[in-house]
């Protein structure tokens, strides 16, 4: 079980028909056992008949049934040890799992540049307290001076890339990714969801701008065509069960959008498009319009979009 970030795949259950067979919380409420949520697992006491556990000391994965006793080290998967079915569903999340743990394992981190400066200043109105969570930076080598940089992080927390955006708007290319080719994960790398949802957006400043003005779930994926099916399942893995799609109210950005509903209906997550009028950029919202987008989102239950 990984402790570190307590690895679990939430599949929406919301198209009707969807598999009804047992999964690992129906299982353990038929044999009547007594259990409490805790992160990705159930904590309940020992299985063991010969473990007299009065403290509940035994964990067991809410995907894959695998169950770990930390006090007797008794261990097993629960539905082999009721002898029951595993249903699709189940199997469905732990393939899934695998692959995950499969991309980690790939990723190499990078090293930050020597005698970097912390940024602290207030670029496109964004408070120094956020540039400094983020970790931005200044450098005297060429390829980052005149660039407020951040590095950009899997979610291991191993650095996958660097991007910098140059300061002076005049300049081309206005933004840089070192390496070059790098792949570009999600940032931030952890989803911080509200109301189990969080909402996507382009660009790493639409993204910095949301989150310095109090719409802490932002996420951005670097570009309209920098998302696939392997993010989305990221985002599950962090408990995230929709999302909410704030691109650019031009042409591009409404088909972009309406890519990635496709998208997350293949993986089971729910999603809406967020409405913007041509010309207005999420980079840009002014605090209380920020604030306006927040209670619209997430304290009234309808579609939205944003005036």
């Amino acid at each position: 079980m990984d402790v570190l970030f307590y690895i679990h795949i939430y599949i929406c259950i919301y198209i009707s028909g969807i598999s009804k067979r047992m999964n690992v919380e129906e299982l353990i409420q038929k044999k009547k056992i007594m259990y409490r949520q805790q992160g990705a697992d159930f904590v309940v006491h020992c299985l063991n008949p010969e473990h007299d556990d009065s403290n509940p000391s035994m964990r067991i994965d809410r995907i894959t049934g695998i169950f770990h006793c930390f006090s007797c080290g008794f261990k097993g998967n629960v539905f082999k040890y009721f002898d029951a079915p595993i249903s699709f569903l189940e199997q469905k999340r732990a393939k899934l799992k695998k692959k995950i743990n499969d991309r980690r394992t790939e990723s190499v981190g990078l090293t930050m540049p020597k005698d970097l400066m912390a940024y602290s200043g207030n670029f496109r109105n964004i408070k120094p307290e956020t540039y400094k969570k983020y970790e931005a930076f200044t450098h005297h080598e060429s390829q980052y001076v005149g660039r407020v940089v951040f590095p950009i992080k899997d979610i291991t927390g191993r650095v996958s890339a660097f991007i910098g955006r140059h300061m002076d708007s005049t300049v081309v290319p206005k933004y840089m990714i070192f390496p070059p080719k790098a792949k570009m994960p999600l940032f931030p790398s952890h989803a911080n969801p509200i109301l189990g949802r969080v909402i996507l957006v382009e660009g790493i400043f639409d993204a910095l701008n949301l989150l310095d003005k109090g719409l802490s779930n932002a996420m951005c994926c670097f570009g309209t065509r920098n998302m696939d099916i392997y993010k989305l399942s990221m985002l599950k893995v962090q408990g995230v069960t929709g999302l909410d799609i704030l691109f650019d109210g031009d042409t591009a950005g409404r088909e972009a959008a309406d890519s990635i509903v496709e998208l997350c209906d293949k993986v089971e997550l729910l999603s809406q498009v967020v409405q913007m009028p041509e010309g207005l950029d999420p980079g840009a919202l002014p605090e209380d319009r920020v604030k306006n987008l927040k209670e619209w989102l997430y304290d009234e239950p309808e579609e939205h979009s944003i005036n």
